[in-house]
């Protein structure tokens, strides 16, 4: 399963999409940037994981429906000989695990005494989008009311935060 993720995780382009997120920010150093983040720091790693791991479990029947690649759903059945309900909740608690690695790094580890706030906030943010598309089912393949409902109240119907 470990081998899988990688090469899963890698071949998803999540760590790709995470480094390009960073393109356009201003008063960084992007090279410094660029360079930290090719040496695969753990937060990437374990963002990329969660990312990978949330849209497998939430998405995986409907991809096998439409005859889509093998999830890690699928793969973890078939090595561990254990239903599919048993591989969701295993790898959901692989996401949860890969949550308290992003928090650790965000709080205690090396990389943030390197990246800045602005760098490291831009991580955590692409793990929380894909959290909330993927929360009650797949709000991002099938755009429903919980997803334009949480968009609405994020970007049009924002809640004022006194200072």
């Amino acid at each position: 399963m470990e081998e899988y993720m990688r090469n899963r995780v890698l071949s998803a382009g999540y760590i790709m999409l995470t480094v390009t997120s960073f393109v356009g920010m201003e008063d960084f150093e992007m090279p410094d940037i660029f360079d930290l983040a090719s040496n695969n720091p753990k937060i990437i790693d374990a963002s990329s994981i969660a990312i990978r791991l949330t849209n497998d479990v939430t998405s995986h029947k409907f991809e096998q429906e439409r005859g889509h690649c093998v999830s890690a759903v699928e793969c973890y059945m078939r090595e561990h000989a254990v239903s599919e309900k048993e591989a969701c909740s295993v790898l959901k608690k692989q996401v949860e695990n890969a949550w308290k690695d992003i928090n650790q790094e965000l709080i205690f580890g090396e990389i943030s005494k390197v990246i800045l706030g602005p760098v490291l906030t831009r991580m955590l943010n692409l793990t929380r989008v894909i959290g909330f598309f993927y929360k009650n089912g797949d709000g991002y393949t099938h755009v429903g009311k919980n997803t334009k409902d949480g968009i609405t109240s994020l970007l049009i119907d924002p809640i004022s935060v006194p200072y």
